[in-house]
């Protein structure tokens, strides 16, 4: 199959790394004119020039950050027609009385707060133009329990925020999807890896296929969603998490079915 985004603008919020560069590599591949929007300014310029991309500074959980980054981007491409909201931090798996507020809120504001703002900044102007797809990236860990009680609460926030907007938008020409990426390696898993803080034959054990998800993979999800193919879709959380969720219940009745070696 063939995803042509050729005559499209799309603005990639954290593309400057992870899986917000790889949404940008694939999304300028098919052709459409793309935006890095990150607060690494650096790390912007230096995708941007790898991919032919227009770099913008942005912090998504400024208010007025995000206006003038809407405003910066007015004055580059005629009209934004896909945004993919993948800006986001991490948490430490603390107990909620060693979490501090200040680090909840910080990822809170830049994981929730930040995804509503740059929906509004952007998604406003689709309605009114009356078209448009918007994909926010979620987490599985916004559809589980997990031991990050700032993050999963806000990346559930995320995909019912995907919902309301969808609703609110639909009507006007604007899908709005999720994309909920399992354990994908990105420079911030990696980080853990090389740290021992996760152990990647766990996190592979613990999903269906035996694998990470590489953040291609992602990508690839939000291309078709963006795309005409998907034209029909909106509203929905697709979880691309290599049988994470599937994987966990079956804990209870010994584990999965593994294939068994033959030595």
């Amino acid at each position: 199959m063939e995803f042509s985004l050729e005559g499209k603008a799309a603005v990639v919020t954290g593309g400057a790394s992870g899986i917000g560069l790889a949404c940008a590599r694939l999304l300028a591949s098919a052709g459409a004119q793309v935006v890095i929007a990150d607060r690494d300014e650096e790390a912007a310029q230096r995708a941007a020039n790898e991919i032919g991309a227009l770099p913008v500074s942005i912090d998504v959980g400024d208010d007025a950050s995000v206006d003038a980054a809407a405003h910066c981007i007015g004055g580059l491409v005629p009209n934004v027609d896909i945004l993919v909201n993948c800006a986001g931090v991490l948490q430490r798996t603390l107990p909620p009385e060693e979490l501090t507020l200040s680090e909840w809120d910080r990822v809170a504001r830049i994981d929730l707060r930040g995804t509503y703002l740059c929906c509004r900044a952007f998604g406003a102007e689709m309605a009114r133009r009356g078209q448009g797809s918007i994909i926010n990236i979620a987490s599985v860990a916004g559809m589980c329990s997990g031991p990050l009680h700032s993050y999963a609460p806000a990346k559930a926030g995320v995909i019912n925020l995907t919902e309301c907007l969808a609703g609110e938008w639909g009507p006007k020409g604007v899908r709005v999807n999720t994309v909920s990426p399992g354990f994908t390696m990105t420079p911030a898993l990696e980080k853990g890896l090389s740290t021992h803080t996760l152990d990647g034959g766990e996190l592979a054990h613990a999903s269906a296929l035996g694998r990470l998800v590489a953040a291609d993979e992602i990508a690839r999800a939000v291309l078709f969603l963006a795309s005409d193919w998907a034209s029909s879709i909106t509203g929905v959380n697709l979880p691309v998490d290599a049988g994470y969720l599937v994987a966990r219940s079956w804990s209870s009745y010994g584990g999965l079915r593994r294939v068994q070696s033959s030595k």
